[in-house]
């Protein structure tokens, strides 16, 4: 399988951790770089946290040292704002800096940030311009399709990012008011990659390692960004970089090797979040972990229960025996 270079740097492959929020922390990050995510991006950060000193955003910036090259992101809508912000992240652990155009969250939206900067040409110019010239390393930018149908302008936006100076621009291929729901427009992707010089990731229903083949296939783009598909399943790297490079499918996990991961997510949410959050955290995925195994519904009416890592460790020996 070809390599992804981006801005100088060169990944071990062109399969990606999508950034999602209460979901890519540390801990889960560390899992998929270990089964082979060629790069991990983090939880979105707003540039106006960290410019505030907010103690709660401090946590979002750990970086495992074991779980590089990793992608900082962060949100907002003052050029001056986030090029101070990212000039204060610069001698951070960080691989990349990744600039957010594509949260449909409402709170986000509603503060002209995230996917509502896609109405906006100019003041992406402005930012992403402030941003290259703030930083030393590689500003990469997440973009949506468009706003909604009638402003589909993910073209549009690639093509001012690239002339800013990003280093490579990652396209989700539905729109801020489709939010997750319908199928994803790879085509859209497809239309990016024709127009920059740029790499292009593309992100949507990439759900399986035959749908990233696919999409690389379909598009032509230079990576795949997997979001919700990790979710409980963080295999699913090293299977898709398998299939990518063999075409053979590894076998699946067993219950076993499952209740190993699930166990070491947990002690690791505990080492870095503390018994009381790491349990409450790993609620939703124990979720997603279980997912059609038998008995789940009932095991994830006793996950909600659960309060001590004693009560965690006995129910998953119990679900995966």
């Amino acid at each position: 399988m070809d390599k992804l270079e981006i801005g100088g740097v060169t990944l071990e492959n062109r399969v990606i951790l999508a950034p999602m929020a209460g979901v890519t922390d540390l801990p889960f990050r560390l899992l998929c770089r270990r089964q082979g995510a060629g790069l991990v991006c983090m939880e979105m950060v707003s540039a106006k946290a960290v410019y505030y000193r907010n103690k709660n955003t401090e946590a979002l910036l750990a970086v495992h040292p074991q779980e590089g090259p990793v992608s900082l992101q962060l949100f907002g809508s003052d050029p001056e704002v986030l090029a101070d912000t990212a000039g204060r992240l610069e001698e951070g652990p960080y691989t990349f800096l990744d600039f957010n155009m594509g949260c449909p969250v409402p709170k986000v939206v509603n503060n002209g940030e995230g996917s509502a900067l896609m109405k906006d040409p100019r003041r992406v110019e402005q930012i992403l311009t402030a941003l290259v010239k703030a930083v030393r390393r590689p500003v990469t930018v997440k973009i949506r399709k468009g706003f909604d149908q009638a402003h589909c302008n993910g073209v549009e936006i690639a093509r001012i990012a690239e002339a800013c100076g990003a280093a490579a621009v990652a396209v989700h291929g539905r729109t801020r008011e489709q939010y997750y729901s319908g199928r994803a427009d790879w085509d859209i992707i497809r239309r990016v990659k024709e127009a920059v010089k740029i790499p292009v990731i593309g992100n949507g229903d990439v759900d399986s390692p035959q749908a990233a083949a696919e999409m690389l296939e379909t598009t032509g783009c230079d990576g795949v960004m997997i979001g919700r598909a990790a979710q409980g399943n963080p295999w699913i790297f090293r299977d898709t970089v398998e299939f990518l490079e063999t075409g053979r499918m590894p076998e699946a996990p067993g219950a076993e090797e499952k209740r190993r991961m699930v166990l070491e997510h947990a002690e690791l949410m505990c080492q870095w979040k503390g018994e009381y959050t790491a349990v409450r955290e790993m609620r939703k995925h124990l979720a997603w972990y279980t997912a059609g195994m038998p008995h789940s519904a009932r095991f994830r009416g006793e996950i909600n229960a659960m309060n001590t890592m004693e009560e965690l460790r006995a129910g998953v020996e119990t679900i995966f025996r």
